[in-house]
């Protein structure tokens, strides 16, 4: 479904519709917001929320004249500065020149993006629970092990099988994971 469809589903009260946007554009706002941005995995995952319950909790007065996409990217870039204002954290990030949503480059970023996520999506459950819990969690090959009762050896091993299968599928010099 084309993404002005669910916007106008979103707007007579269709919590599918935001649920499917939600889960079109999640995990891409997350990496932008990781990546372009430098936020902390769980500050990101709370921003790109925000973004989503705002975007419900003012539809009926939210007008969009570009596309869902961008207005959501803008949302989070916004989300993003409001934060740090508030937090007068790290002044000099917001000094930065960040990209805009409208910039060419970062959207083709962000279509690199997708692709790593969707290979990450294919990979076996228990190595892609792995690699998500050491990406955007963080945690140690020990944490990892405790978290999901397994031993370290299985969680060193499943990662090893997950870098191989995502190095076959994605040209490892479009990611610095490799």
């Amino acid at each position: 479904m084309e993404d002005s469809n669910l916007w106008k589903g979103i707007k007579r009260n269709d919590k599918k519709a935001l649920k499917e946007l939600h889960n079109r554009y999640y995990h891409q706002m997350f990496l932008y917001a990781s990546k372009s941005f430098q936020v902390i995995p769980g500050l990101a995952q709370e921003l790109v929320s925000d973004c989503f319950i705002t975007l419900w909790e003012n539809r009926k007065k939210i007008e969009i004249h570009k596309s869902v996409k961008y207005y959501l990217y803008l949302m989070l870039r916004n989300n993003i500065i409001d934060h740090f204002r508030k937090k007068r954290v790290l002044t000099e990030v917001l000094e930065q020149d960040f990209p805009t949503p409208g910039d060419e480059t970062l959207f083709d970023e962000q279509q690199e993006y997708a692709r790593l996520y969707q290979a990450i999506e294919k990979l076996p459950e228990q190595c892609r629970k792995i690699l998500e819990l050491a990406a955007f969690e963080s945690l140690t090959y020990d944490e990892i092990a405790e978290k999901l009762k397994i031993s370290k050896n299985t969680v060193k091993t499943q990662m090893g099988r997950a870098y191989k299968q995502l190095r076959e599928t994605l040209d490892p010099k479009d990611f610095n994971l490799f």
